[in-house]
């Protein structure tokens, strides 16, 4: 099972060409759930409203988007929680530890280009 990171989102939803071959094989040809943080979600919506980010959509429509194409979204809990608290502070990025978090908890594979996150100990793609 697989958790797309907010770049590997975003490229997904609007710039396939940046994924990498892996990536895209994951995403489009494998049989294997591919989640997506609310997370990602929260950080898309915050770094629009700051201008950091454009989008084309508003984050309902990306939600929508997501289940469309049969990505599930997935929630955070008090056990992702748990487990920022226990991380080394090797990544700065709020949203990135929490996403990190949760493919521990869930033993899911990071797809992320992010070259910070292999630095964990949590199993990456890209």
């Amino acid at each position: 099972m697989y958790l797309l990171d907010t770049n590997a989102l975003l490229y997904f939803l609007y710039d396939n060409e940046k994924l990498s071959k892996k990536a895209s094989e994951v995403i489009y040809h494998s049989n294997e759930k591919i989640n997506v943080s609310i997370v990602s979600l929260w950080e898309i919506a915050i770094k629009s409203s700051i201008g950091k980010l454009k989008i084309k959509s508003s984050v309902s429509k990306i939600a929508e988007t997501c289940e469309k194409e049969h990505l599930e979204l997935l929630s955070i809990k008090p056990c992702h929680l748990d487990e920022v608290g226990k991380l080394p502070f090797i990544h700065g990025d709020p949203f990135d530890r929490l996403i990190i978090s949760q493919a521990i908890t869930e033993n899911l594979v990071i797809v992320t280009k992010d070259g910070t996150i292999p630095r964990y100990d949590v199993r990456v793609l890209w």
